[in-house]
């Protein structure tokens, strides 16, 4: 549980739904209106960007003891959200109304706190994004997502598709397929069905 002050405490335990959610929900769908922000307890999420197309790519993971400023942000100004969110690993949530994580800005300055931080992270992480999509060859971008992912999922051996990584990333499977193979053969990486195993430190 993360721990605010008493008042605060008690305010988001008493007006917050909680929810065990399985890897593979949809809590946020694009365009869609936000009515609750929800606070991680444990598990992980992930929040991706989708074209009109169809095509995706990863924006940043959430982990436990934060939540998704693009919900608030979309939610306090009544806004149809510009992002999907989606558990990653089984996920224990607090559904709070957004009415209520928007009135705490100003009448708990250790909430605005809270949702001020993240913004910032968000931020520089957007900013991270832009910079390996602009600048970084595919290969690497690859090398970089499985790192994020050993520390969401706190192993180097983790369930991952070459579809899911392709999404994540913006591209195809095939290409995907054929940059894994090349890693494997550099025993950079382990691949077994629908699973990778890291030899390189994260």
């Amino acid at each position: 549980m993360i721990q605010f002050g008493p008042a605060l405490q008690l305010e988001l335990e008493a007006n917050s739904q909680r929810k065990q959610l399985p890897a593979g929900t949809v809590l946020m769908s694009s365009n869609s209106y936000v009515r609750s922000l929800p606070v991680l307890l444990s598990g992980s999420m992930r929040v991706m960007r989708q074209d009109e197309d169809g095509r995706e790519i990863l924006l940043y993971y959430i982990k436990p003891g934060e939540s998704c400023i693009m919900s608030f942000l979309a939610g306090i100004h009544e806004d149809t959200s510009k992002v999907h969110l989606e558990v990653e690993e089984d996920a224990d949530v607090l559904m709070l109304p957004i009415t209520k994580a928007s009135e705490w800005i100003k009448s708990y300055p250790e909430w605005a706190d809270f949702i001020f931080k993240l913004y910032h992270q968000r931020f520089e992480e957007l900013l991270t994004v832009i910079n390996e999509v602009a600048f970084q060859k595919l290969d690497d971008r690859i090398v970089e997502l499985l790192k994020k992912k050993a520390a969401v999922f706190n192993s180097h051996e983790f369930q991952l598709t070459h579809q899911q990584l392709a999404e994540e990333l913006g591209t195809t499977r095939e290409v995907i397929s054929r940059l894994l193979k090349q890693m494997e053969k550099k025993e950079m990486i382990i691949l077994s069905r629908n699973k990778i195993t890291l030899n390189f430190p994260v």
